[in-house]
């Protein structure tokens, strides 16, 4: 009996938020790869758009804080590719900032970027994924921070344990229909966040991770390609760590200074 390839995207539409740049532009180029068609969204149009294998994806301009315009965008994506599969919920991040000294307006547009935002994506999505004989599937990229706040990140980590449980509750109204996952991402090296590593270019930040390095896009990809295939058919509401085994704990480092 021939089994089917469960990497082989052939005729699936994909959806990636923030799909210009770092992981949502490796993420599509995996899931291009991989045979899907692809739209990304982004503020700005980028200069090139994600390809690979000589197929190149679509570009869709959105804000995703802009429920109204979210919508018009998921529906467009879905009329150009005849379907959505898969959508991705990859747009959001922060500055660093002190949470004694923040303004509300920093605070609601952090919230809005990393939790509402992928709310108002995620419900557009599943109106049109709950009429498919196939339904879809949805993935919340998310972040570490959810389980873990570090100084300065009080919005955002917030934000993105909402985030996380608001997967967990979708899951639960959604299915069967339509799965919802969350990906929660550790230590990633990209171009844009290069220098908050240090002058070592990370070196020092490994040492903290069990398996020895940061991650890097294609990492979060490869999950991306899992959670929206055959494969996890059955996996719903789940929260899939790839973070590297997470950080050493601050005791174990002090007192093995080969790790400092």
């Amino acid at each position: 009996m021939a089994v089917a390839n469960p990497a082989d995207f052939a005729g699936k539409s994909v959806l990636i938020t923030g799909g210009t740049k770092g992981i949502g532009r490796v993420t599509a180029e995996t899931f291009l790869a991989a045979g899907a068609q692809v739209t990304v969204c982004a503020r700005s149009e980028p200069e090139t758009v994600p390809e690979a294998d000589g197929r190149r994806a679509a570009f869709l301009p959105v804000d995703v804080r802009d429920a109204d315009g979210v919508r018009a965008m998921v529906e467009s994506a879905h009329a150009a590719m005849g379907g959505l599969d898969v959508l991705i919920n990859n747009a959001g991040g922060s500055p660093d900032a002190d949470a004694a000294e923040v303004s509300p307006r920093f605070v609601e547009k952090i919230v809005a970027l990393n939790l509402l935002a992928p709310f108002y994506v995620a419900q557009a999505a599943n109106r049109l994924m709950q009429a498919q004989e196939d339904g879809g599937s949805i993935i919340n990229i998310g972040s570490v921070s959810a389980h873990d706040p570090q100084p300065g990140t009080a919005a955002y980590s917030a934000a993105k344990g909402g985030l996380l449980v608001l997967t967990r509750a979708l899951a639960l109204e959604w299915a069967p229909k339509v799965r919802v996952n969350h990906i929660t991402t550790g230590l990633i090296r990209t171009e844009a966040a290069a220098s908050v590593y240090g002058e070592d270019g990370g070196a020092a930040v490994a040492r903290t991770l069990p398996i020895g390095r940061m991650a890097v896009p294609a990492d979060i990809a490869g999950a991306c390609l899992f959670l929206g295939g055959s494969l996890s058919s059955y996996v719903n509401g789940a929260d899939i760590a790839v973070h590297g085994g997470g950080e050493y704990p601050a005791r174990y480092i002090a007192t093995h200074p080969e790790l400092g």
